[in-house]
C-alpha cells in the first residue's frame, strides 16, 4: 500500500495532479540523472504566501551533488526550465518558484470538479482489497461513553476514506461480550438489581451494578470469589449464567444502535470476543506444535527477545486463556475470512505493546501478512483534564453529549434563522456533525480537553463553520437560478481571492491520499477548514452574482466549492445541510 502512494503519476487520475507532475518534469529534465523523479517530488513544498508561488523546491540537497552554492543551483535551474505551461518560474534564494498557469488550471480544476462530481477524488489504489476495521468495540452491560467516541468516528471515516481510493472496508465492531466482568456483573444484578429496574432503563442499571460492585468489593473481597464463579459457570454452559448473558447482550446491542443511528454508523459485523472462544484452542495448539511456548512463573508465553518486546502471554497458570489467545484467533479468522491486503485496529494508543506483540506472535508463527497489520492508535479525550473511567463512575455519557449539542444547534438556529425549515433535522446534522468533526479535527494521536459549547459554535474552526459555508455557496446557487455552463471555455478566474479556492479545490485529491497514507481523517476536516476559509474570504471580497463575463466561471466556482465541501464532510460521517 505504502509504495503505491509514493508513484506520483499513478496515484490518482485527477486532472490536477498533472500540475505536480508538471514541476517534478521540469525540474528533472534541469537537474538531470543525479536525482530521480521520486526523491524530486518528496521535496517539492508549498510557499506559504502565493507572491512566492504555487510550488517552491530547495536545491540544498543539490549542494553535495553540483558542489555549489544552493542559490546559484537555483538560478541555473530556472535557466535550463522551459517554462511553458507556468505563468514563471524564478529564483529566490535557494528555492526554484514555480507559479502556474492561472487559467488553464481554473478551467481544468472547475471542468473536473463540474463533471466528476461526487467522484471527484477518487482513485483506484486499492484494487478493491479488503481492509477490516476494528472500532467502537464497546462493552457489554457498559454505556458509551465520550471514551468510546474516538474510535467509533476515526474508524468509520478511515473506511469511507479508503472506499474513495478503492479498498473494500468492512467494519467490525469488536463487541467486549466476554471476560471475568460478566461474572461481577451478574454477582451485582443478582445481589442488588431486578429485571424490571434492567428492562425499564438497561445500561444505566447494568452499570450501576458494576460501579457498586467495585465498590463494595474493597471491603467485601469475597465478591471476587463469587464474581470468578459465577464466570467459570458462564464458560461451562450453565443455563442460568448464558440466559443472563444473552440477555445482557441482546438489550446492550439494541441500546448501543441507538447511538449509532443518530451519529449514522452501520458495521458490516459485530462478531465480539465471545465468538472466538471455540476458535483459540487451535492457536495453541499451532503455537505447542511450533515449540514456541514456553513456561513462566506457571503460565505459558511466548518469547518475543528478537523483537526487544517483553514476552506474550498466551495462557495464565489456571489454564485460562488472554486477550492476546483471543486476539490471535481473531487476527486468523480475519485473514482466512477476508484475505485482507490491510487489517486496522482503531484502538486507544495505550495498547500500542499489545499489537506490537501480536504482531511478534503472528510472525514467529510464519504468518507475514502480520507485517499489513496497522494499530490505529489515538490520544484521549478527558473532562476537566481527568480520564474517564466507566469503573469508577466517572464518565460523560455518549448519548447525552450528543443530545446537548442538538439542542445548542437549535438555539442558535432559533438566533440567526428562525424562519429557517427543517430545523430539527438541521439541528441532528449540525450537532452531531460537531461533535463528530470536533473528534476528527484532532490529529488522532493528540489527546484533548472537551468543551460541548466550543465545540458547537458556528464561527472558528469547527464543523458548523464548514457546514455553514456550504449552505452558503448553496444560498448562492439557488440566488443565481442559473444551469452552470461545465463545458464553456470562460471557466477561468485570476483574482487573488478565486485564486487561493482554486489551489484548494485541486489539492482535494492530495489531502484524500495523504489521510489515507497516514491513517488520519485530521487530514480532510483541516482541509475543510482551509477551503472553507478561503471561500469566505472570496465570498466577502467578490460580487459573485453580478452580470458580467465572469459570471459563469465564478458560479463555477461556488458550486465546485460546494461539492467538495459536501464531499469532504461526508468522508468524516459529517452530514451537510443546504440551508442553515
Amino acid at each position: 500500500m505504502k509504495e503505491a502512494f509514493l508513484l506520483l503519476t499513478v496515484i490518482t487520475e485527477e486532472k490536477t495532479m498533472e500540475f505536480k507532475q508538471q514541476v517534478v518534469t521540469a525540474l528533472q529534465q534541469a537537474i538531470g540523472a543525479q536525482l530521480d523523479a521520486r526523491t524530486i517530488a518528496k521535496g517539492i513544498e508549498i510557499p506559504k504566501s502565493s507572491d512566492l508561488g504555487d510550488y517552491a523546491f530547495p536545491t540544498f540537497m543539490l549542494a553535495k551533488i553540483f558542489h555549489k552554492a544552493p542559490q546559484k543551483i537555483a538560478e541555473e535551474i530556472v535557466g535550463k526550465i522551459d517554462q511553458q505551461g507556468f505563468e514563471k518560474v524564478q529564483a529566490v534564494g535557494a528555492y526554484v518558484n514555480f507559479f502556474l498557469d492561472k487559467q488553464s488550471f481554473s478551467r481544468d480544476v472547475l471542468q473536473t470538479i463540474l463533471v466528476k462530481g461526487d467522484s471527484y477524488g477518487n482513485a483506484n489504489t486499492g484494487h478493491g482489497g479488503n481492509v477490516p476495521i476494528d472500532m467502537s468495540s464497546p462493552n457489554i452491560a457498559k454505556p458509551m461513553s465520550m471514551g468510546h467516541l474516538r474510535s467509533t468516528v476515526i474508524g468509520n471515516s478511515l473506511a469511507n476514506i479508503l472506499r474513495k481510493i478503492g479498498y473494500n472496508p468492512i467494519k467490525i465492531n469488536h463487541l467486549g461480550d466476554w471476560g471475568t466482568q460478566f461474572g461481577k456483573l451478574i454477582v451485582g444484578y443478582k445481589k442488588w438489581g431486578s429485571e424490571a429496574d434492567v428492562k425499564a432503563d438497561p445500561i444505566t442499571n447494568l452499570n450501576k451494578y458494576y460501579v457498586r460492585f467495585h465498590k463494595e468489593d474493597v471491603e467485601h473481597p469475597e465478591l471476587d470469589d463469587e464474581a470468578r464463579e459465577w464466570f467459570k459457570k458462564l464458560e461451562n454452559g450453565d443455563p442460568e449464567a448464558m440466559h443472563l448473558w444473552k440477555w445482557f447482550r441482546e438489550i446492550s446491542l439494541s441500546e448501543f444502535s441507538h447511538i449509532y443511528d443518530v451519529l449514522g454508523i452501520e458495521f458490516d459485523s459485530y462478531k465480539g470476543e465471545a465468538f472466538y472462544n471455540d476458535k483459540m484452542d487451535a492457536v495453541i495448539q499451532e503455537l505447542e506444535e511450533k515449540h514456541l511456548l514456553e513456561e513462566s512463573q506457571g503460565a505459558e508465553v511466548v518469547n518475543l527477545d528478537s523483537y526487544n518486546l517483553s514476552p506474550a502471554m498466551i495462557r495464565k497458570s489456571d489454564g485460562a486463556s488472554l486477550y492476546m489467545t483471543r486476539d490471535l484467533a481473531a487476527a486468523i479468522y480475519r485473514m482466512n475470512t477476508y484475505n485482507f491486503v490491510q487489517s486496522l485496529y482503531v484502538v486507544g494508543n495505550e495498547q500500542a505493546l499489545h499489537f506490537d506483540q501480536l504482531k511478534a506472535v503472528l510472525k514467529e508463527m510464519g504468518d507475514d501478512w502480520a507485517d499489513n497489520i496497522h494499530h490505529i492508535a489515538f490520544g484521549l479525550i478527558t473532562s476537566g483534564g481527568k480520564k474517564l473511567s466507566t469503573r469508577k463512575g466517572n464518565v460523560i455519557l455518549l448519548e447525552g453529549v450528543l443530545k446537548d449539542a442538538v439542542l445548542l444547534a437549535q438555539a442558535q438556529i432559533e438566533a440567526k434563522n428562525p424562519t429557517l425549515k427543517n430545523k430539527d433535522q438541521v439541528a441532528k446534522d449540525v450537532g452531531v456533525g460537531a461533535v463528530v468533526f470536533h473528534d476528527l479535527k484532532n490529529d488522532r494521536m493528540d489527546s484533548f480537553d472537551f468543551n460541548l459549547e466550543e465545540v458547537v459554535r458556528f464561527e472558528g474552526e469547527t464543523g458548523p463553520y464548514v457546514q455553514y459555508t456550504n449552505a452558503r455557496a448553496q444560498s448562492i446557487l439557488r440566488k443565481a437560478a442559473v444551469e452552470i455552463d461545465r463545458d464553456a471555455d470562460d471557466l477561468t478566474l485570476t483574482d487573488p481571492e478565486a485564486w487561493n479556492v482554486l489551489k484548494a479545490l485541486g489539492d482535494y485529491p492530495a489531502a484524500i491520499e495523504r489521510a489515507a497514507k497516514e491513517y488520519e481523517p485530521s487530514v480532510i476536516a483541516k482541509y475543510t477548514l482551509r477551503l472553507a476559509k478561503a471561500f469566505n474570504q472570496y465570498y466577502a471580497h467578490s460580487k459573485i452574482l453580478e452580470a458580467n463575463a465572469e459570471r459563469n466561471a465564478r458560479l463555477a466556482l461556488v458550486d465546485s466549492v460546494s461539492r467538495v465541501l459536501q464531499n469532504a464532510l461526508a468522508l468524516l460521517g459529517v452530514n451537510a445541510p443546504s440551508e442553515m
